[in-house]
């Protein structure tokens, strides 16, 4: 079916990102609210698609629209057209809704920066590059909003770059984010190569056609970018960093949106996956080690939003490992996608409460007893809590542990081993929680005498309350009846009847029971490990790991080791070779010429009498050679 509504979601939120930009300062009174109002108008439409989306049947839901014929070259012809299916429609529900949130806080969050208008129209233009990214039907339509993305992360992360170190924050953000890249690009020149097309369903139709080698590569490239855009292993080193721009940005980019575009992108080429075994046990792989990177980072964090980034950089790792396990594990690496961005977005908003009333201050060993100051924050902060480590009847109880549940029972060893990686993680997410918990909002005060801790203002602590309660309530919605499963199956084929196809390892009573133990011994820990008195300074006399933890597993240091200084060093070689040898080689010709044009120089006089003498020593010459040819 087709549509003509789909480009007001995108447009509406792109020409109020321009619009409040060419006015300038003229718009700082009241560019924050129109940016507001615009979002709130994309999420209006989207809510009447998707309403629209259910009274049509299964098969008859997905919209198209074409906009205009964007490349025709040869063979090659591409459209910019928009897709809204079931798949789509989940994350513009989100994108807008949180994002609408996320803006109405952020309104009293940044209420004394005098850039506030130049951030809402940052904000907007994240929005609509975020929604390019999902509603386009190509993967260069993607592309564009992948790129539009990377943009709008870098300039607000980098919006306070006043700072120098917030500066380079972006950048280190940027230049991470553009090596995935490059795995994108070289994906789709390769599904070009194959298919003759990039669109979705021009690439499922032939995919069928195409050889392993080339659906492998395709997989490999394709998984790469999202490595880079999810800050999963080994290109997650730019997560923790980000954290230098302000606390809304942290929870609609880093929390909700734009790192969840890697596990869309697996999502979305299921159909290449799902025909690439190797690609998909990477996929696998690096979401296995990312979930427990992310976590062990997330146990010496003494940063709050830090500790959140490693926590987001470990959740994530989970929605990418259920994207490794088949057509199942698509539907509940969403569903994950979708519980992660009210609990974790909430737990943000709330770490920026915090920091209000805090006078900024990010370290956890300063705070303390804060949930009798602010009890509205402790209390969506600790529902956010009870979502993210899985404690019934909470969101993540159902997300999550249909993950660890679908890993268990994969075929083989690898069932086993993956499944082992994700209950562990789950045990040292409820231990690293625990502790951001404890630190924060209970036991005695640790704060300077000159702090004011104090709840904040209702336009803050709002959207809060309306984000626990998706921490509470999003699970048990998305997964009853397995509903969310049922919803996607036209896009990732994840019918019932798929997982009945799988021998069960363990009953799923026995998998919940494992997890719930899990998350008991976590808490128990960080319970009797921080229930004494914390010191305001974190102790320098610890163990190897914790110190190795604290500077992120060594992720910068392997970097510059293994990336930087190789990448200088060749980098200088480079530069001699071109100075000595091509420059050299051009300088040598160079100085040939000019020499011998010196040289021949000396024969052009500008005297008749010298050039007389000439044509008479050549008359002569050329007399004395035809005598001689002649005897």
């Amino acid at each position: 079916m087709t549509s003509n509504n789909l480009v007001y979601l995108i447009a509406l939120p792109l020409f109020s990102s321009g619009f409040l930009m060419i006015l300038g300062r003229r718009a700082d009174k009241w560019g924050h609210i129109f940016a507001t109002l615009i979002s709130a108008s994309a999420f209006g439409i989207g809510a009447f698609e998707f309403l629209q989306m259910l009274a049509r049947p299964s098969e008859s839901r997905a919209l198209t629209q074409k906009l205009f014929s964007w490349i025709s070259v040869g063979t090659f012809q591409v459209d910019a057209s928009l897709l809204l299916d079931q798949l789509s429609i989940s994350f513009v529900l989100l994108i807008t809704g949180v994002g609408t949130l996320i803006h109405i806080y952020s309104i009293a969050y940044m209420s004394h920066d005098m850039d506030r208008r130049r951030f809402f129209a940052f904000l907007n233009f994240f929005i609509a590059a975020m929604l390019l990214l999902v509603l386009g039907d190509s993967y260069l339509n993607l592309y564009v909003g992948w790129e539009g993305v990377g943009l709008a992360s870098y300039l607000l992360i980098g919006f306070w770059n006043q700072k120098p170190e917030y500066a380079t924050a972006a950048k280190k953000a940027f230049v991470a984010n553009r090596v995935g890249d490059v795995g994108l690009s070289l994906a789709i020149m390769i599904a070009f190569a194959t298919f003759g097309t990039v669109s979705f369903s021009g690439v499922e139709e032939k995919v069928s056609g195409a050889s392993t080698a080339a659906l492998t590569g395709i997989g490999l490239m394709l998984l790469l970018a999202a490595t880079g855009k999810s800050a999963q292993f080994p290109l997650q080193s730019w997560l923790g960093d980000a954290m230098a721009g302000p606390t809304p940005v942290s929870a609609l980019i880093h929390a909700a949106t734009m790192v969840t575009a890697g596990v869309y992108l697996i999502t979305r080429s299921n159909f290449i996956f799902d025909n690439a075994p190797t690609a998909q046990l990477c996929v696998v792989i690096i979401g296995a080690i990312t979930l427990m990177f992310g976590a062990l980072i997330g146990t010496a964090k003494d940063d709050i939003k830090k500790a959140l980034a490693a926590s987001t950089m470990s959740q994530i790792g989970y929605m990418i490992l259920a994207t490794g396990l088949g057509p199942v594990g698509y539907a509940f690496a969403i569903m994950h996608l979708l519980t992660h961005g009210f609990f974790k977005a909430g737990m943000f908003l709330g770490a920026g409460s915090v920091m209000h009333g805090m006078d900024d201050e990010v370290n956890m060993r300063k705070y303390g007893g804060l949930g009798k100051f602010m009890p509205i924050t402790a209390i969506t902060f600790g529902l956010g809590y009870l979502a993210i480590i899985g404690v019934p009847p909470f969101a993540g109880f159902y997300s999550k542990d249909k993950i660890i549940e679908t890993a268990f029972n994969a075929e083989g060893i690898k069932g086993l081993f993956i499944g082992g990686a994700a209950l562990l993680g789950a045990l040292v997410t409820a231990f690293y929680m625990t502790r951001v918990i404890i630190l924060t909002f209970t036991g005695t005060k640790r704060w300077d005498e000159k702090a004011h801790p104090h709840e904040s203002p209702f336009l803050m602590w709002g959207p809060m309350a309306i984000l626990a309660i998706g921490s509470v309530a999003s699970g048990f919605l998305l997964s009853s009846g397995n509903r969310f499963v049922s919803w996607l199956a036209p896009v990732v084929n994840s019918h019932e009847a798929d997982h009945a196809e799988h021998v069960e390892r363990f009953q799923p009573v026995v998998v919940t029971s494992m997890a719930l133990v899990a998350v008991v011994i976590g808490v128990a820990i960080a319970i009797v490990k921080y229930r004494s008195e914390v010191p305001r300074v974190a102790p320098t006399n610890v163990r190897f790991f914790t110190k190795i933890a604290r500077r992120d597993l060594l992720q910068d240091d392997f970097n510059e080791a293994v990336l930087m200084r190789p990448g200088q060093a060749l980098t200088k070689f480079l530069v001699a070779t071109d100075e000595k040898a091509i420059d050299g080689a051009v300088r040598t010709v160079g100085a040939a010429v000019i020499g011998s044009s010196k040289g021949i120089r000396k024969t052009q006089t500008g005297f008749v009498r010298s050039y007389a003498l000439l044509i008479l020593l050549g008359a002569f010459a050329l007399l004395a050679t035809i005598w001689v040819v002649t005897l």
